[in-house]
C-alpha cells in the first residue's frame, strides 16, 4: 500500500492520527472508534514516508491477545519489522538480554502464581494463611508494587487514599508482610512479574550504557490503552523515553476499570500537563455499534460528568439503526439464565455465529447458572479465563501431528485440505459430535484450527503447512488463540477490548452491579464505568437483565442497578412467571430532532473549539428532543439546562427546535 493508499482507509480524525508522525500524541479514542485502525496506519504510514524503521518502533498493549492482533495488522499494512509488546513481554525480553552483562549469569526465575511465597511470609508475620487471605494479601502486595510503594510508605500511602487493608489487618502488619514477602523470594532466588518491571526500570535508571543501548535501538513509542497504566509501567515508559518526546498514547478515561490493581488514568487526562505542546485528537465515530446501543452507551456515561468526573468522550454512531435495546427482569436467576439461554438459541438458528454472542456479568460466580441453561438449550460455550487454548492437551497434541504432516505434505495439495487431513489423526472430523462434554470441546477446539487454517490459506494462497505451523507457534508464545465455535461467558473485565454481534448483561441489580463491595465515590464510579464497557461490547444486539430472587421461590428482595433505574422501562407479567423483555421504543419525531440538535451542537463546539457537552449535555438534549420546548420558560425548566446557556443559545435551540419538528412534507 501506497501511503495515499494507507491515508485514504482512514476517516478524518483518524487520518489525523495517522499523519501526527512527530510526538508527543495523545488519542482519546472511545469505544468503537478504531484506534487500533489508527494507531496501526499511523505506525505503517510512519514506515512507508520514511519517518519510522520497523525496528526502531515499540508499540505496548496490555494483553497478548492485543499485540498479537496489532503484529497482525501490521503485517497485512506491509509494516513487518515492528515490536508489538505488552509492558511484561517488552520488559522481560530487554532484562533477559541485559541481565549476564549487568549482573552475570542467567536472570532468576520468574514464579506465575505467588500465593505460595505471600503463605509462608504470612505465617512468619503472624497473619492468615488460608486460601481467601492468602488472595487478597497477594493482590495487595501486586497494588503496592506497581504503584510504587515502598513497605516504609505503605501506612502512610492507604491512609492517604482511604483504601481498605485487607481482612481488617492493621496497615503496619501488611508493610511487615511485604518486607518479609521480598525476604522469602530472596531465599528462595525468585523473582514475581512486578519485579520485571522494577529490575529493569532500576537499570536503565542506574546504568547509562544499558539505557543508551536501548534508547538508540527503541526511538517512537505507541502506547495503547493508556488509561490502564500504573504508576510502575509509566516509570518503566519515562525510563525507555530518557526525555525525549517521540510518544503516542491511546486511551479512553471512561474505560478504566482497573484502579483497583493499580492502574490510572491521571497519566492520560493529564498528559497535556506533562506534555503541554501535545497534539490530541478525538475519535468519536463509533463503527462498532448501532445508534440504538450507541444512545445507550452514551447516557450511561454522561453521568459519570454530572458526579464531578471528567467529561467523557460522547460517541456518534455511524451505522444504521438496529434493534431496540432490551431491557428484562426475571423472578429469580435461574429463569433468568433460561431466558438468555432460549434467545441465544434462537439468534443461531436465525444465522448468528455461536461465537458472535456473549453473556457478561460482575462476577465470575454469576456463570454457573448461565452454564447449565445453555448446555441444557444444547447451546456450545466457552467460559473466557478458563484453561489458556494452547495449554489444552488436545491442542499441544494436534500441533506435534501438524509438526511432524509439515515434513510429509504434499506440496501441490491445498494447505488447509492438508490441515484437515493432519487433524483427522487427531479425531477431527467434518460434523461436531451430538453431545455436549470433552468429545465437543475437543472438536470445538480443532475445528477452530481448521478455520484458522482456512483463513490463512485466503490471506496468503501460496502458504504451506509449515507456514501454519510457524503462525501457531507465533500464536501460542503471545497466547493469541483462535476463536473457538460458542457463546463466550466472561466477566465484564475479561470481556475488555473484544465485542461481538449480541451482548447479554445479566446481573443488573443492586448488590452485582455495582457490587455490594464498592463502598466509596471512587469505586461507584468504576463500577459504572464497568457497566459502559460492557454495553459497549455489542454491535448489534443488545439486552439487559437482573432477577428479582436468587433462588426459585426465594424473597424479591432486589432492586435494579442504579446505574440503570432511571432508563429501565415499565414491567410487563409474562406467562412464564417472569417479566417478558419490554424495548424502548424512540419516538421519530424525538429522534429527528434530537440529530438536527446533535449536528449543531457538534458543529459549534467544532468552531469554538470546545467540547460539545460544554455546548449542550446530553441530558439536556435529550430532555429538549422528548419535550420540544417552544419558548425560553419551557426551556429552563428542563434538567440540564442553565440560565447562560438559555441566554445566549436559546433562541437558536428553539429555531432548531420547530425546524426538525415540523411534519416532513
Amino acid at each position: 500500500m501506497s501511503p495515499d493508499d494507507l491515508l485514504a482507509a482512514l476517516d478524518p480524525e483518524q487520518r489525523a492520527v495517522a499523519t501526527a508522525l512527530r510526538g508527543p500524541v495523545c488519542v482519546l479514542a472511545g469505544a468503537g472508534t478504531g484506534k487500533t485502525r489508527a494507531i496501526t496506519h499511523r505506525i505503517a504510514y510512519g514506515i512507508r514516508t520514511g519517518v519510522f524503521q520497523p525496528q526502531h518502533v515499540l508499540a505496548v498493549t496490555f494483553t497478548a491477545r492485543a499485540a498479537g492482533e496489532m503484529r497482525t495488522r501490521l503485517r497485512s499494512l506491509g509494516a513487518s519489522g515492528v515490536q508489538a509488546r505488552t509492558f511484561h513481554s517488552a520488559a522481560l525480553r530487554q532484562l533477559g538480554f541485559f541481565w549476564p552483562k549487568v549482573v552475570g549469569g542467567a536472570p532468576p526465575r520468574i514464579v506465575e502464581q505467588k500465593a505460595q511465597l505471600v503463605a509462608e511470609a504470612a505465617r512468619r508475620v503472624g497473619l492468615g494463611s488460608d486460601r481467601t487471605a492468602v488472595r487478597d494479601l497477594s493482590s495487595e502486595i501486586e497494588w503496592a508494587k506497581v504503584s510504587l510503594v515502598v513497605p516504609d510508605d505503605y501506612a502512610t500511602a492507604v491512609a492517604a487514599l482511604d483504601r481498605p487493608v485487607p481482612d481488617g489487618n492493621d496497615a503496619l502488619a501488611l508493610a511487615r508482610l511485604m518486607t518479609t514477602y521480598e525476604q522469602v523470594k530472596e531465599e528462595r532466588g525468585v523473582i514475581d512479574f512486578e519485579d520485571v518491571l522494577l529490575l529493569l526500570a532500576a537499570m536503565l535508571a542506574e546504568r547509562g550504557d544499558v539505557a543508551q543501548e536501548v534508547r538508540g535501538q527503541y526511538r517512537h513509542f505507541v502506547v495503547d490503552e493508556y488509561q490502564d497504566v500504573s504508576p510502575l509501567q509509566q516509570y518503566l515508559l519515562d525510563q525507555w523515553l530518557g526525555g525525549r518526546q517521540e510518544l503516542c498514547v491511546v486511551g479512553d478515561p471512561s474505560q478504566t476499570i482497573y484502579s483497583f490493581a493499580g492502574a490510572s488514568p491521571h497519566h492520560l487526562t493529564g498528559f497535556r500537563r506533562a506534555y503541554p505542546n501535545a497534539e490530541v485528537v478525538r475519535l468519536v465515530r463509533d463503527y462498532r455499534s448501532t445508534p440504538q446501543v450507541v444512545a445507550l452507551a452514551n447516557r450511561v456515561i454522561d453521568e459519570t460528568r454530572r458526579a464531578g468526573g471528567p467529561a467523557p468522550l460522547e460517541l456518534r454512531a455511524q451505522r444504521p439503526d438496529g434493534p431496540e435495546v432490551r431491557f428484562a427482569t426475571y423472578a429469580d436467576d435461574e429463569s433468568e439464565a433460561a431466558a438468555v439461554a432460549a434467545e441465544a438459541a434462537r439468534l443461531v438458528a436465525a444465522g448468528t455465529r455461536p461465537s458472535e454472542i456473549a453473556v457478561l456479568y460482575r462476577t465470575n460466580a454469576q456463570s454457573e447458572a448461565v452454564e447449565e441453561a445453555l448446555a441444557a438449550a444444547g447451546v456450545g460455550y466457552q467460559v473466557r479465563g478458563g484453561d489458556r487454548f494452547f495449554a489444552r492437551r488436545d491442542v499441544r497434541d494436534a500441533m506435534v501431528l501438524l509438526r511432524g504432516g509439515a515434513r510429509s505434505a504434499d506440496p501441490d495439495q491445498p494447505m488447509a485440505q492438508s490441515v484437515r487431513e493432519i487433524l483427522t489423526a487427531a479425531q477431527w472430523q467434518s460434523s461436531p459430535p451430538a453431545a455436549r462434554g470433552a468429545a465437543r470441546e475437543r472438536w470445538d477446539a480443532l475445528q477452530a484450527l481448521v478455520v484458522l487454517a482456512d483463513e490463512l490459506a485466503a490471506a496468503t494462497p501460496t502458504a504451506r503447512v509449515i507456514d501454519f505451523v510457524h503462525e501457531l507457534d507465533e500464536r501460542a508464545a503471545a497466547q493469541h488463540a483462535p476463536t473457538v465455535e460458542g457463546v463466550t461467558l466472561a466477566s465484564l473485565h475479561a470481556a475488555k477490548g473484544l465485542e461481538w454481534d449480541a451482548v447479554f448483561l445479566v446481573g443488573m441489580s443492586e448488590g452485582l452491579l455495582p457490587t455490594a463491595l464498592a463502598d466509596s465515590p471512587a469505586a461507584i464510579a468504576e463500577e459504572r464505568r464497568l457497566l459502559y464497557v460492557g454495553v459497549t461490547r455489542a454491535r448489534e444486539h443488545l439486552q439487559l437483565s437482573w432477577a428479582r430472587s436468587r433462588t426459585p421461590g426465594g424473597r424479591a428482595s432486589r432492586q435494579v442497578s442504579r446505574f440503570l433505574a432511571p432508563l429501565w422501562p415499565g414491567e410487563r407479567r409474562s406467562p412464564a412467571g417472569g417479566n417478558a423483555p419490554r424495548t424502548v421504543s424512540a419516538d421519530p419525531v424525538a429522534r429527528r430532532v434530537a440529530e438536527r440538535l446533535r449536528a449543531w451542537r457538534d458543529e459549534h463546539a467544532r468552531q469554538t473549539g470546545v467540547a460539545p457537552t460544554r455546548v449542550l449535555t446530553t441530558t439536556a438534549l435529550e430532555a429538549i428532543a422528548d419535550r420540544r420546548p417552544r419558548t425560553h420558560e419551557e426551556l429552563a425548566r428542563l434538567r440540564g439546562m442553565g440560565q447562560q446557556t438559555i441566554a445566549t443559545l436559546g433562541d437558536t435551540i428553539l429555531g432548531l427546535v420547530a425546524e426538525a419538528a415540523a411534519p416532513v412534507g
